[in-house]
């Protein structure tokens, strides 16, 4: 299993429907409209790293409201 933080900036105005939007979606563990930087932070997973790209590619990114997505995988060192 492969999880990761999603940091998302978001239009104006658009981050708490984007949190609930998101929190829906398969995979994700978390969803939150915070300040700063980024309007959202998620917290997903996934099977495998592939998996975990074709979720933000294919589901996250489609979200309406969303201008940009970073994501970062969580490693146990």
């Amino acid at each position: 299993m492969v999880q990761a933080y999603i940091l998302i900036q978001t239009e104006v105005g658009k981050a708490s429907t984007v949190a609930e939007t998101i929190a829906k979606l398969p995979g994700v563990i978390q969803a939150e409209d915070v300040t700063g930087p980024y309007d959202v932070i998620v917290r997903a997973q996934a099977d495998t790293v592939d998996a975990l790209g074709r979720m933000v590619v294919a589901k996250v990114q489609q979200v309406d409201g969303i201008t940009r997505t970073l994501t970062c995988p969580v490693v146990h060192l």
